[in-house]
């Protein structure tokens, strides 16, 4: 799907301001990751352009402001020669937003930042008939706010206790921040009404007598954030990343196909017939064994 070029002052990541005449430049960034070489890079364009400061966005990305319009093309071209291009900001595929994952993180469950470079390859800037937010947690805590995206993807885990084998230390129960563990009769005992599937029960017994059961991704659709916050529908549960990509790539061809501007996708998920999807496309997705 090849986006039709009208001139860089149409591009996502070029955001008019207030006063009509300057520009905010947004960059492509996915999961907020970048290299100092590039970081200083951007600092040098910034400056060349006369600026002083650059804004850091929620979406893990970076804006330089203030960027007069008959300058566009030549920040542009500045841009991509530092590997820092144009982002993206209106109704398209926006920056990919990742937690750091089990790169740095101690409860993540997955790599995170890998899987959004595989989808920002696949999808980063396609068109669309409404915006589409993608966010990536590693773990249940999810610290990117994943259900709040129009397409969210959690890691999850879980557990399983070795009957017979507990010491009932309560080593677990310490650490389980949903009180969804006691120790009954000497055996630690997890509630699943209470759990959460974040996995620390797992990497706090020291006697490594829960291990996982289940490790899977949760995949949300149609979440927003803003003035009505909602949480997204539940889509799939899946085992492995490359059912995430293939599974997020078609819904995100679906939206293409179905929706229409002017509404959120949130609104609009009975209309395009998220269910129909769900039951009768999603089952040819899935990775066979």
């Amino acid at each position: 799907m090849s986006k039709q070029y009208f001139g860089v002052h149409t591009m996502g990541g070029v955001i008019t301001e207030r006063d009509g005449v300057l520009c905010t430049i947004r960059l492509r960034m996915p999961a907020g990751i970048l290299s100092v070489e590039k970081m200083r890079g951007i600092a040098e364009i910034a400056e060349k352009f006369g600026q002083e400061e650059v804004h850091l966005t929620t979406r893990q990305t970076v804006e330089i402001p203030h960027i007069h319009h008959t300058r566009l093309e030549e920040i542009k071209a500045a841009l991509a020669e530092n590997g820092t291009p144009l982002g993206s900001e209106k109704d398209e595929v926006v920056n990919i937003v990742a937690c750091p994952g089990n790169d740095r993180c101690k409860f993540a469950n997955s790599d995170s930042i890998r899987l959004a470079k595989r989808l920002d390859e696949r999808l980063f800037g396609k068109e669309m008939p409404v915006k589409i937010r993608i966010s990536i947690s590693a773990c249940s805590y999810a610290c990117t706010s994943p259900v709040l995206n129009e397409v969210g993807i959690t890691a999850r885990v879980v557990p399983h206790r070795t009957p017979g084998q507990c010491t009932g230390c309560g080593q677990c129960t310490e650490y389980c921040r949903e009180g969804a563990i006691g120790v009954i009769r000497g055996e630690a005992r997890v509630d699943l009404e209470k759990c959460i599937e974040c996995g620390v029960c797992v990497t706090s017994c020291p006697y490594k007598l829960i291990d996982i059961r289940k490790k899977y991704f949760l995949i949300t659709v149609g979440g927003r954030r803003g003035r009505h916050p909602q949480i997204g529908r539940v889509l799939a549960e899946v085992d492995n990343e490359d059912d995430v990509v293939n599974i997020v790539d078609r819904m995100v061809y679906w939206v293409y196909r179905r929706a229409w501007s002017g509404r959120l996708l949130s609104d609009q998920l009975d209309d395009i017939k998220f269910d129909s999807f769900r039951e009768e496309v999603l089952p040819g997705l899935l990775k066979k064994e």
